[in-house]
C-alpha cells in the first residue's frame, strides 16, 4: 500500500508539487512491482551475439523499441546536461509544482450522474436521522 502522497512533517504539511513527485514514484514502484517478462524477445541473446563483447546496444533497434515499455517519467528528467540547460535547468520539484499548478488551472471533473447523487444524498440523511441530526 503506497500513502501519504504529497505529505510533509508527518503529515502536518501538504504540499502539491511533493504530491506529483510522490505520484511518480508510485507509478514507477507499481510498474517494477507488475515484473518484466523474460522470454527470448527480451533476452535478446541473437542482437548480444550479433554485437559482440564491447559493443554498443543502445542504438540497437531492439534496444530503442523496448526501452519505451520500460519507465515513462514525466517529471524525472533523464537528459543530457547540455539538453537539461538548454530547457531551462529546473530541477524535478521545479517541473512538480509547474504542473501541479497546471492541473489546478486546467483539470474540468466530470459531474456524478443524478442516481450517484441521489445515493450518497440517502446514505447522508439515513445517517443523519440513525444519529439524532437530521433537520
Amino acid at each position: 500500500m503506497i500513502y501519504g502522497l504529497g505529505m510533509l512533517e508527518s503529515g502536518i504539511t501538504f504540499d502539491y508539487g511533493q504530491l506529483v513527485l510522490d505520484c511518480e514514484f508510485a507509478r514507477m514502484i507499481k510498474h517494477t512491482v507488475l515484473g518484466y517478462q523474460v522470454n527470448d524477445d527480451t533476452l535478446a541473446l541473437d542482437i548480444i551475439k550479433e554485437i559482440g563483447p564491447g559493443g554498443h546496444f543502445l542504438m540497437h533497434p531492439h534496444t530503442l523499441a523496448g526501452m519505451r515499455s520500460q519507465s515513462k517519467p514525466e517529471i524525472i528528467d533523464r537528459k543530457a546536461r547540455d539538453v537539461w540547460e538548454k530547457a531551462g535547468s529546473t530541477n524535478a520539484y521545479e517541473r512538480a509544482v509547474a504542473k501541479a499548478q497546471w492541473i489546478l488551472e486546467n483539470h474540468r471533473r466530470e459531474p456524478l450522474p443524478q442516481d450517484v447523487l441521489d445515493k450518497i444524498r440517502a446514505i447522508i440523511e439515513d445517517t443523519e436521522k440513525e444519529l439524532g441530526v437530521s433537520k
